[in-house]
């Protein structure tokens, strides 16, 4: 099991609105007001509703403008916590490839973390176990969801397109294998595709990745104000 455990560090507060991109207005439980970091740039409007709950982390940074950062939420109509940290699923998978239990990548062994080709730092290098092939996994995080289904992304990527388009390049020159690992950051869904309505190039841009033969995969997680759990994997709709 993968999984990043609170150590009952979490309180609960209450959103109360979001002031740009990465900062929120929150309600402790003593009354106070504060600003929040955010780490999801995305959308979320159908997870930050005003006077809902929220689950914050105090930090011990004194160089922080922001004394407490988001860690989840709880989406009501589908009765199911929601990571709001970007950050947790590159830890997640990078536990779970140390350990070499992915089912999905069982052929490949961890080469490096954060590792630059072409004119763009990948998540991961992955190394074949017995032919020394080399391949390039780029983590997204998922945390918008519609009829069950997980899309991504939830606002216009033009970085998260430019990841595929060179995975793409190098599929298909042949100079490494490429994949894509959709790291869903709830429970409460069935599979994960593109969001054309939201963001229609990177949409193009993953159907055509497909076809080059880039693999997207997917994974759940199990979210908990206790912690947050790698789970079990998920099918990848790469057209609409």
């Amino acid at each position: 099991m993968v999984e990043i455990p609170f150590h009952d560090t979490l309180i609960q507060g209450i959103f109360l609105e979001r002031l740009n991109r990465f900062v929120l207005e929150c309600e402790l439980p003593s009354g106070s007001k504060e600003k929040v970091h955010l780490p999801d740039p995305g959308r979320l409007k159908d997870l930050l509703v005003p006077g809902g709950p929220i689950w914050l982390q105090e930090s011990n940074d004194p160089k922080r403008k922001t004394k407490w950062s988001a860690v989840m939420t709880y989406d009501s109509t589908n009765d199911s916590y929601v990571s709001l940290n970007t950050q947790y699923p590159n830890r997640l998978v990078l536990k779970a490839l140390q350990l070499e239990i992915m089912d999905e990548l069982k052929e490949w062994r961890l080469e490096k973390a954060e590792y630059k080709a072409g004119g763009s730092r990948f998540d991961f290098l992955l190394t074949h176990k017995k032919n020394d092939e080399k391949l390039l996994l780029e983590v997204k995080s998922v945390t918008m969801i519609e009829d069950g289904i997980g899309k991504f992304p939830d606002a216009v990527t033009a970085r998260g397109a430019r990841h595929v388009e060179e995975l793409t390049h190098f599929q298909r020159n042949g100079s490494y294998q490429t994949a894509v690992l959709f790291i869903a950051q709830r429970t409460d869904l069935k599979a994960i595709t593109s969001a054309p309505e939201i963001d229609p190039h990177f949409a193009r841009i993953m159907e055509a990745a497909a076809d080059q033969g880039v693999r997207f995969m997917g994974r759940s997680c199990i979210v908990t104000p206790e912690r947050i759990t790698l789970g079990g994997s998920v099918p990848v709709y790469t057209k609409d």
